[in-house]
């Protein structure tokens, strides 16, 4: 258990009310989005600046606490989930915009202002292209763990495209500056290396953001196929052709029912697949890139096709994507989110795999994805209430990871690797990989007290050098052990 007396200092730094000692009050914290991952804090600690939450870590660091920052919590990877006997740093009261400066394109925040908050705030004139489908829930110090992606990944890139600078409270409590407003600081490029470290590197406390000016004009269509592996052929068609859609996106029949029970936003239940496309730019250009999506979703046995007419429309067509998720709650009382990345070519190719994995193992498998850049949301229905349906469950959302790795593909493309998917990093990575992963680790945190047991597959002390076994420094000094 956590020291009473560190308890307290807690408290003086943050007030009474936001240390939370209380088990039904840590009850709220002892999860994130992948909920059959459940582990409560000893403490739950909610500060309200970034000197809060540098006091709070030195603290921790003093006393060799371990701990774990969490933001929104609606991460699907575990990568939130608390230590257990150690501290949980709730982030939810920095959710402040410092800064809009539309003249240079940058937006300045606090970890735990959403992606939605940021587009309103630059809105019209400009916005922020990240689009995790839970932009209105999903916060940009998670995005930034995490580098997520979304519906405009294919076109404009990921949070890693899109961050300039960071400031960071490292695990000792040192409060640094990465990067800053500028597109490429000379030097190494740190802020690249935090972004994605799911939270092993330190706790990012103000994120300077790229923002990017609206298009002139938007133009959404989807396309209806009897099979899934037609939508993808027609991906593939689209990319040759050498257009860039700003979104593009599959539903499979399943996703469909369960979207369509809903938001009632009129896909039709008789269809195999939906191929959603969103043009943007100018008019001119919009238009003439409808006709040949047009022309190949034809080409590809389209049984029919819908075309926004307004915004109203539009907002309807991506009301059902983004509901994707939360709407499965209509088809199954349980499922498993896998998220995992392939070559575009190889989509017919593992999505039929996917169809025999779930047909092995007798579960439904919704398939929902960015089509543009291959990232795979495949959903394991299942029902947790039956003996041993959650472990079978686990067992194939974990050989589907294995088949996009197969095909040339990698473990994650925008949920992270947490707690869920860290055996599978050796399906991905060689030894020299990993050691090099935690050698940039340690230069950022060497006593691993943030955000420990995750991502990396086995425990591994900093200064671990391969040959016969040596008794690590903080092992002789009783602070960490081997197992």
């Amino acid at each position: 258990m956590i020291d009473a007396g560190l308890v307290e200092h807690f408290r003086r730094i943050c007030g009474h009310e936001h240390v939370l000692t209380d088990r039904h009050e840590l009850r709220t914290y002892e999860s994130d989005g992948l909920r059959h991952y459940r582990s409560p804090p000893a403490v739950a600690i909610l500060p309200a600046s970034a000197d809060e939450v540098r006091q709070v870590v030195r603290a921790c660091h003093d006393a060799r606490v371990p701990w774990v920052a969490r933001g929104a919590g609606t991460g699907l990877s575990g990568g939130a989930i608390p230590v257990e006997n150690g501290v949980l740093i709730v982030l939810t009261r920095l959710n402040r915009i410092l800064e809009v400066d539309l003249d240079n394109q940058r937006v300045v925040v606090e970890p735990c202002v959403t992606n939605a908050a940021i587009s309103k705030a630059v809105g019209p004139s400009h916005f922020y292209p990240p689009d995790p489908s839970s932009q209105v829930v999903s916060t940009i110090g998670g995005n930034v763990a995490e580098n997520s992606g979304g519906l405009h990944c294919f076109k404009y890139g990921f949070t890693t495209n899109y961050v300039t600078g960071l400031e960071i409270v490292l695990s000792d409590g040192e409060v640094v500056t990465l990067g800053g407003k500028e597109l490429d600081r000379p030097g190494y490029d740190l802020v690249g290396a935090f972004v994605g470290s799911e939270g092993t590197l330190g706790i990012a406390t103000r994120i300077t953001l790229r923002v990017v000016p609206e298009a002139e004009a938007h133009k959404t269509t989807v396309g209806y196929f009897e099979s899934i592996e037609q939508a993808g052929q027609a991906v593939t068609d689209i990319v040759a052709a050498g257009m860039v859609p700003a979104a593009i996106e599959i539903m499979d029949k399943l996703t469909i029912e369960a979207t369509e029970s809903w938001t009632h936003a009129g896909y039709p239940l008789d269809v195999g697949a939906a191929l959603i496309v969103e043009l943007d730019g100018s008019e001119a250009e919009c238009e003439a890139r409808f006709g040949d999506v047009m022309e190949i979703y034809e080409r590809n046995g389209a049984t029919g096709t819908r075309v926004a007419q307004d915004e109203n429309e539009r907002a309807l067509i991506w009301k059902a994507r983004k509901a994707a998720f939360a709407a499965m709650g209509y088809v199954s009382p349980y499922y498993y989110v896998q998220d995992s990345v392939i070559p575009r070519t190889r989509l017919a190719e593992v999505l039929k795999r996917i169809d025999e994995l779930s047909r092995e193992y007798g579960f439904k498998v919704a398939n929902v994805f960015h089509a543009g850049d291959g990232n795979l949301h495949p959903l394991v229905c299942y029902d947790a209430r039956n003996a041993g349906e959650l472990e079978r469950a686990e067992e194939l959302a974990g050989a589907i990871v294995v088949a996009c790795v197969e095909a040339g593909g990698s473990i994650t493309g925008e949920h992270g690797v947490g707690l869920d998917k860290k055996r599978h990093m050796t399906d991905m990575f060689s030894e020299q990989d990993l050691e090099a992963f935690q050698r940039l680790r340690c230069a950022f945190d060497a006593e691993q007290l943030a955000n420990p047991d995750k991502v990396m597959p086995t425990p591994r002390l900093c200064g671990e050098v391969p040959g016969p076994y040596r008794k690590h420094p903080l092992e002789q000094a009783g602070v960490a052990e081997r197992f």
